[in-house]
């Protein structure tokens, strides 16, 4: 697949090849859905608890008598139908975590590479150096690529003057492009990518991925 680059000011200096093994993956919905809920359930930090009825501190005396009273009959008062009682099925710290094979979930993030892709989501940049942090300069760069959507913008490594100049641009995000995942891309329209952050891309999900980079 050959995709055009674009300089800074949105002009196309050139085209290259991107490689169709990560580029070019015909789109699995239900394997998508599946990386989507196994990063979503990793992300649950399941801390939620609250007390039983005998958890509860409180007397288990019986309120009053059984019989012959007007009332409902009554036991403790930690009963959970009683204010300050006891919580019916109370949640208890439980681990939410799902294992998905790493294979899977390289695929996912490769179908929705190629969906940008195909899209015409994908934008290649010819590098990204700001001097300075100003999110002016950001929002000029957008504007010049005719980006109007949400947009990930990715590197090759982290840029702390970038990072700056994006943080308060809520539909802007930024990040190092070993650490694309699945809802970052699922959430975000658009895509910038570095040319040398897009070659590294191709050497980590290709099919012969570098190992331990």
């Amino acid at each position: 697949m050959e995709v055009p680059v674009y300089n800074l000011a949105g002009e196309v200096v050139k085209n290259i090849v991107i490689g169709d093994d990560v580029f070019d993956v015909p789109f699995n919905e239900a394997l998508v859905h599946q990386a989507m809920v196994c990063q979503q359930a990793n992300a649950r930090q399941g801390t939620a608890s609250a007390k039983t009825r005998s958890e509860v501190s409180g007397s288990t005396k019986k309120l009053f008598r059984q019989k012959h009273t007007g009332n409902a009959r009554a036991g403790s008062s930690k009963s959970p139908l009683r204010p300050g009682g006891g919580i019916i099925f109370a949640p208890k710290p439980r681990d939410y975590r799902q294992a998905m094979p790493k294979k899977m979930r390289r695929l996912a993030l490769r179908c929705l590479l190629s969906a940008k892709a195909r899209e015409g989501s994908l934008k290649v940049l010819e590098s990204l150096e700001l001097e300075t942090a100003r999110t002016r300069d950001i929002v000029s760069i957008l504007n010049a690529l005719g980006v109007s959507d949400s947009a990930i913008i990715a590197t090759r490594q982290a840029n702390g003057n970038l990072a700056k100049s994006a943080r308060n641009l809520p539909a802007v995000k930024t990040m190092p492009v070993h650490i694309l995942n699945t809802l970052d891309m699922l959430k975000y329209r658009k895509l910038l990518i570095t040319e040398e952050a897009l070659r590294h891309s191709e050497r980590l999900w290709g099919k012969n991925p570098a190992e331990g980079e």
